[in-house]
């Protein structure tokens, strides 16, 4: 049976304990060998506290996590149930590349909460054979 993950939109992960505030980068999908990877939509879920003054996220692979979204604001997280779709295109198409085996897709916070906080991300898209 062929993986779901190459015929349809799926989860392709999901990290738990995710660093909110630190500027470094969060690791939340590796491109298995063999595949290519095209990353749909983001969802940030269940803080562990108020991202109010998380006004810089990037999304993306390399060290700065530059290279898919930008300067993405979280800062209507304030609740432990809170829950944001991230999707790839802003107000209008924007084009992508497509992730290679081996790319490391994470998130690091330039400008993060205020509070130490964590939350659970999950990734979606689908892969294909490179």
């Amino acid at each position: 049976m062929a993986r779901a993950k190459e015929k349809t939109l799926a989860l392709l992960s999901s990290t738990a304990a995710v660093d909110m505030k630190t500027s470094a980068k969060n690791t939340l999908y590796t491109v298995p060998t063999g595949k290519k990877a095209i990353i749909t939509h983001v969802v940030v879920r269940q803080p562990s506290a108020s991202l109010a003054d998380g006004v810089d996220y990037d999304l993306g692979d390399g060290a700065a996590c530059d290279t898919w979204r930008q300067a993405i604001s979280l800062t209507t997280m304030t609740a432990t149930t809170d829950f944001m779709v991230i999707p790839s295109i802003a107000a209008t198409p924007v084009k992508y590349t497509v992730f290679d085996a081996g790319d490391a897709f994470g998130i690091k916070p330039i400008t993060g909460s205020t509070l130490a906080a964590t939350a659970t991300i999950d990734v979606f898209g689908y892969e294909f054979d490179a």
